[in-house]
């Protein structure tokens, strides 16, 4: 997919309302060989996907392997609006807590003192974190409006031919 293509998916409005919100699911392959997927907060640049992990976390290793990711953001209700995202990580390792972890759990319904509280919390656990930085290498938004899955895109050409045979 060239990058005027995956710019274009991404920037469409649907994948804007779903690059804002919260929660993403990340899949990567283990050191066991076996597929995992993992929800995760997550803050979208306007071109990368950044999510931020302990210092020790176990997918690290995994990612420094194979650096292939698949992201999937959707939504609750139907029809479903679904943005599935490939790309590969770059890991960052930085002193204390980057900006984009504060930002990214800011949207959770806290009290004032409640988000003092969570982040002199967070400051005092982590002497730094892991940025994964996830540049898109591909995209497909499914709104089931103006984009299907591709297999049901299929299907509905399949039967569009019958009913003109």
């Amino acid at each position: 997919m060239q990058q005027h293509e995956i710019t274009e998916v991404l920037e469409r409005p649907y994948s804007r309302e779903l690059l804002a919100r919260d929660i993403l699911r990340m899949a990567y392959v283990a050191p066991d060989g076996t597929p995992r997927t993992i929800p995760i907060a997550f803050t979208w640049t306007g071109s990368q996907v950044v999510v931020c992990t302990t210092k020790n976390s176990p997918k690290l290793a995994s990612l420094r392997r194979n650096p292939a990711v698949a992201l999937t953001i959707d939504t609750e209700v139907h029809p479903p609006k679904i943005l599935l995202v490939r790309g590969t990580v770059e890991l960052d390792v930085v002193d204390g807590i980057p900006e984009e972890y504060l930002r990214m759990n800011g949207t959770y319904d806290m009290s004032e003192e409640q988000r003092v509280a969570w982040e002199a919390e967070v400051r005092s656990l982590y002497d730094g974190m892991v940025r994964v930085v996830v540049t898109p290498t591909w995209a497909k938004l499914i709104d089931f409006e103006t984009t299907l899955p591709s297999a049901v895109e299929e299907l509905m050409a399949q039967r569009a031919a019958r009913r003109e045979a």
